[in-house]
């Protein structure tokens, strides 16, 4: 990380907690009660106007199960900042990001989807990828690969939305 983009992260968020990332990009620890007004400063103060992804880790067996990544793009400055955010296994859920970052919709929605996080006024959170439905999240480490037919589901969900527009005026 350059010295310039920390300084200008460290006058946005006072006391930002760095964590060591692999790709060596600036990586901030942030809490989920932090998280919206994080994103915001970092918009409005330093100058990351865009969100390039949310994604997540799921690190079952382990606790906090799920870390929620975001990652930001300053085009003006040429650098980026991924905030991540530990989530235990029984309270997957965060504040949705979309009112700051309207392209954050369909990067949640696949959130939900694969993974099962529960993002709060989001306002459309369903299924992106897979059928409306499909009783799994396919991302996760529990994931059950033996003993589901996604294929029987996928054929039924598009055999009911190939009706449903057959018969749409």
């Amino acid at each position: 990380m350059s010295a310039t983009t920390r300084q200008r992260l460290e006058r946005a968020l006072e006391g930002a907690r760095f964590v060591e990332s692999r790709d060596g990009m600036p990586t901030l620890e942030v809490e989920r009660e932090q998280l919206i007004a994080t994103l915001r400063k970092l918009r409005d103060e330093a100058g990351f106007t865009s969100l390039t992804f949310v994604t997540a880790i799921d690190r079952y067996p382990k606790e906090p199960r799920l870390t929620v990544h975001h990652q930001l793009l300053s085009i003006e400055h040429c650098d980026r900042v991924r905030l991540q955010t530990e989530l235990p296994g029984e309270d997957e859920r965060l504040p949705s990001c979309r009112e700051l970052f309207p392209g954050a919709s369909f990067m949640e929605r696949e959130c939900f989807d694969m993974f099962g996080i529960q993002f709060d006024g989001h306002g459309d959170l369903r299924r992106l990828l897979m059928p409306p439905g499909y009783l799994h999240h396919p991302l996760r480490k529990d994931f059950p690969h033996h003993g589901i037919e996604p294929d029987r589901l996928y054929r039924e969900w598009d055999r009911d939305r190939r009706q449903a527009s057959e018969c749409a005026p």
